[in-house]
């Protein structure tokens, strides 16, 4: 003869059941949404170096320009007056006036 369960341990065994199942899948969507979370971590991570690079290269790009510029204002052609001043100047000489 088998022996025979009563309803309530038959539903004691199925809630046993059920919840191994239930833990388990606690567990499989616990470590999903931490993979989840790593990622996008990882994606915002990637995103903030792609902008920072860009904003240095702009930067670099900028100063770039701007030394150029600097160095074509320093180089160019110049005004006659600036040239004049910017040459030797010739050795003194000195003027006596005779006393009468």
């Amino acid at each position: 003869m088998s022996k025979t369960l009563s309803p309530s341990a038959v539903e004691l065994v199925s809630a046993k059941e059920s919840l191994a199942f239930f833990r388990s899948r606690v567990a499989e969507l616990r470590a999903t949404v931490k993979q989840e979370l790593s990622a996008a971590k990882v994606e915002k991570t990637i995103a903030r170096q792609a902008r920072q690079n860009t904003a240095a290269a702009k930067k670099a790009e900028r100063i770039a320009k701007l030394e150029a510029k600097l160095l074509a204002m320093k180089t160019g052609k110049v005004g006659a007056k600036a040239i004049k001043a910017n040459k030797k100047p010739s050795a003194c000489t000195t003027v006596y006036q005779m006393a009468a």
